[in-house]
């Protein structure tokens, strides 16, 4: 499923030859139930997934034998599960042999981190640990005095499950260790490492269970409203993501110190960071929890520039991204101005009859944005292009082949490789930044597409 070893520099000597800038990914985090990155246990910990064993290798903390993954394999999708389980049992052996036969330098470095991030770190693995114990339960389903972080209770737990915290932690270790030195050799061949925030956190995660306060919900540990967006190009009854909502109040009372931690992290991992769904920054779409779609929830508001006011005081200039995609509205747009972040444009948007894709047309960019054929969040160009109309499309068959006409003819292309004329369109236009999916290089099909939302 990938990792940061050769493969990973092996692409960053491919894009260094092909005179590219930068390579964007999604969210790193440790991934939950569905492996989604933007439903991560931790906001702050990296994906143990996305370790190398050969590196754990090449440092004495495997034998080559111990290396060979099943038969059982596939060799053309990524079977997340099947690698958790291979790599867990990799990982409880490295571990091993790093408490045994580890160099005081080692040691020394391992120590160091802990310390340096025991702002989550302590939670995290804690929670990690916890979490193995009752076999994957979320948190809310934990005995009461540790789902309520009952002092006692949690000393109790961290002595009996000492070994597999530790564990937790080396494996961070190794991750930030191998991400860094990957980081240090894109940046030497001058390539930037774009990262993606998403705004909303997943409810079974280390940062709602640690810190409730700032989040509603109730008594239980449930949610009380949950996130999501009204009905939108995607999806005629909006998108119910289910995630917990932020109580502003209390992030405000602390001066946003969660939010400043959260990006002092995002831009030590990478050199710019995209602002996942911007408009929740202004407004955010409330759902009560018993509502089975987002028809009906409510827009509230979040508190704007007060929050980056604080905050980049704190951090200083910063290499924001607004993903300023969705209901926009002129306050989101002002919000996003104010503070100079570029904002991203759509290919795929661009050639409805409707006002909305007139923004998204190349002749109306300034050069202060990112231009996408399309995210993760679209099918790739050819599935775009071939798409004939479904029960989820927010389209007809009319406006499907009106749409296609009008591409065809904005970008002067006889459809025989539409991907890399709409690639083309993209780096021709004012942009100062043009992003491809790497789908969309491969000139694949819906059969590739990353996301249905």
């Amino acid at each position: 499923m990938g990792d940061l070893g050769a493969e990973a520099y092996r692409f960053a000597d491919f894009l260094a030859r092909s005179g590219q800038t930068w390579w964007q990914t999604f969210p790193l985090g440790p991934t939950g139930y569905g492996h989604s990155p933007y439903q991560t246990l931790s906001v702050f910990a990296g994906n143990p997934l996305l370790i190398s064993l050969e590196k754990l290798a090449a440092e004495g903390l495997l034998e080559p034998k111990e290396l060979k993954f099943p038969a059982s394999f596939s060799s053309v999708r990524a079977e997340y599960d099947k690698t958790q389980k291979f790599k867990h049992y990799c990982f409880v052996v490295a571990f091993d042999r790093f408490e045994r036969k580890a160099s005081p330098r080692a040691r020394k470095s391992f120590v160091n981190f802990c310390r340096q991030n025991d702002h989550w770190l302590d939670d995290y693995a804690l929670f990690k640990a916890i979490k193995r114990e009752y076999r994957g339960a979320p948190w809310w389903e934990w005995s009461k005095s540790i789902r309520t972080r009952q002092k006692s209770a949690l000393e109790r737990v961290r002595n009996r499950l000492w070994d597999q915290i530790q564990l937790q932690k080396f494996l961070q270790f190794k991750f930030f260790q191998q991400w860094n030195e990957l980081k240090d050799y894109c940046n030497r061949k001058r390539i930037g490492l774009m990262g993606d925030v998403p705004i909303f956190v997943a409810l079974d995660s280390a940062d709602v269970w640690s810190k409730p306060r700032l989040f509603f919900l109730d008594k239980s540990g449930k949610p009380t409203i949950v996130a999501g967006v009204p009905p939108d190009y995607f999806s005629k009854t909006g998108q119910r993501w289910g995630n917990p909502l932020y109580n502003w109040k209390n992030h405000k009372k602390d001066r946003y110190a969660w939010w400043a931690k959260r990006f002092e992290m995002a831009f030590h991992l990478f050199d710019a960071v995209r602002l996942d769904h911007f408009i929740g920054f202004h407004r955010y779409w409330a759902i009560p929890t018993e509502e089975k779609t987002a028809i009906h929830g409510r827009w509230r508001k979040s508190p704007g520039a007060d929050l980056f006011n604080k905050v980049l005081k704190k951090l200083g200039h910063r290499n924001f991204i607004a993903e300023d995609l969705g209901q926009v509205t002129k306050e989101v747009f002002a919000l996003r101005d104010q503070f100079g972040f570029p904002g991203m444009r759509i290919l795929q948007f661009a050639f409805g009859k409707n006002k909305p894709a007139q923004y998204h047309q190349p002749h109306n960019y300034p050069q202060n944005c990112l231009v996408y054929p399309g995210t993760h969040d679209n099918d790739t160009i050819l599935g775009w292009f071939k798409d004939k109309g479904s029960l989820s499309s927010t389209r007809n068959k009319k406006q499907i082949k009106e749409e296609l006409k009008f591409a065809l003819d904005y970008m002067k292309s006889n459809g025989k490789e539409v991907n890399w004329d709409m690639i083309r369109l993209a780096m021709m236009s004012a942009a100062n930044l043009s992003m491809v999916l790497a789908q969309d290089l491969l000139g694949l099909g819906s059969e590739a597409r990353m996301n249905r939302p």
